[in-house]
């Protein structure tokens, strides 16, 4: 298995923000019926969610959860060396939304900056990839931003997914420390299921199917450019490869659920986070919710969770695994120490890069 050990490089920032626009799923009752409703709550356990306004995109909130880390912490805008960008939300086709976020972050040229296509598994997969690239070079800040404007991607008559997601974005600043800091990471994907979450037009493959709404086998509306989900089949690869993959980490890292003290997962749904912690023994106050008000946000959701749950306590070192999982199939498990005063409070925000709305030649 992929599995990676880094020393000397801690997390040493954590931000979250999401759009100002509560969506209630009460209001789903006149559309779908009190029974559908109500069943969907108790079993996913969201109330409701954030919407990102028409122009607003995954990498503003991004923007502004980075924004908040760096001024925070006084950071010197030429000392980060790699901005990557994590999500399949992206702001154009080209260029790498990594870019724009380079920009208007104000970072010098010798900084790395790129995009790395991956949802649910966001988390882990740039944690990974931060790593990697400090401990083989003279990167003293690296900067991973994650993102998902999930809504903009569902049709209105699909009741599958129609009250599950939410729109969200995430900063995490990563720094070189002479510090005992260790971060390990393992990763793991299974391209069969690549069809259990996917949005089949619109990428170069099939770049100019129907626009049309039609009806799917599973009996909901929605056209190629909708996000569809299997649900079936996510639940079934959520609650089998999932937890195996944990208990191996813990067999990596010779550690135990115990030794943790925040189990920071992908807000899948109410349902899921209970069959895993009863799978890995890991107790429910240890795993911090908040899919309840901001739904499934897929990418950014492990890092708003922490900054749900800790972004305005002083609780000194938590000790951190985080798990994300999802679309690709693709997911991973990675540990790290923070500092609590480096998780910020949850921001809310309907800024939009005014200067990225391209509607003529220029």
């Amino acid at each position: 298995m992929p599995f990676f050990k880094y020393s000397n490089i801690s997390i040493s920032g954590i931000a979250a923000a999401v759009p100002t626009e509560r969506v209630s799923v009460d209001s789903f009752r006149v559309q779908y019926g009190d029974e559908a409703v109500d069943k969907f709550i108790s079993m996913t356990g969201i109330k409701e969610f954030r919407r990102t306004k028409e122009h607003q995109t995954a990498s503003d909130l991004g923007y502004v959860a980075a924004e908040k880390i760096l001024n925070e912490k006084n950071i010197d805008r030429n000392s980060i060396g790699a901005l990557v960008f994590v999500a399949h939300s992206t702001d154009y086709r080209r260029p790498a939304t990594a870019c724009v976020l380079h920009k208007r972050l104000g970072l010098s040229k010798e900084c790395a900056a790129f995009d790395i296509g991956l949802g649910c598994s966001a988390v882990t997969y740039g944690i990974q990839t931060i790593c990697s690239m400090m401990s083989n070079s003279d990167i003293q800040f690296g900067l991973l931003i994650v993102g998902e404007s999930l809504t903009k991607m569902v049709n209105p008559n699909d009741r599958s997914v129609n009250m599950l997601f939410g729109d969200g974005g995430a900063a995490i600043l990563f720094e070189k420390t002479d510090k005992d800091a260790h971060i390990n990471v393992l990763l793991k994907s299974d391209g069969n299921g690549y069809k259990a979450i996917i949005a089949p037009a619109g990428g170069f493959r099939n770049l100019n199917a129907s626009h049309d709404d039609m009806v799917w086998p599973d009996g909901n509306t929605r056209s190629l450019y909708n996000t569809y989900m299997n649900g079936t089949d996510v639940f079934s690869f959520t609650i089998t490869d999932v937890p195996k993959s944990v208990k191996e980490f813990f067999e990596k890292t010779q550690t135990s659920p115990d030794d943790y003290d925040c189990f920071a997962f992908h807000q899948a749904n109410q349902y899921i986070h209970k069959q895993l912690s009863k799978k890995l023994k890991t107790p429910m106050d240890k795993m911090p919710l908040c899919l309840d008000r901001y739904g499934n946000t897929s990418a950014p959701a492990p890092a708003l969770a922490l900054c749900d749950a800790y972004g305005e306590k002083d609780e000194g070192i938590i000790k951190t695994l985080f798990c994300c999982f999802g679309v690709g199939l693709s997911w991973g498990v990675a540990s790290a120490e923070i500092d609590s005063k480096d998780i910020f409070p949850v921001i809310e925000t309907d800024g939009v890069f005014e200067e990225g709305i391209i509607n003529t030649p220029f």
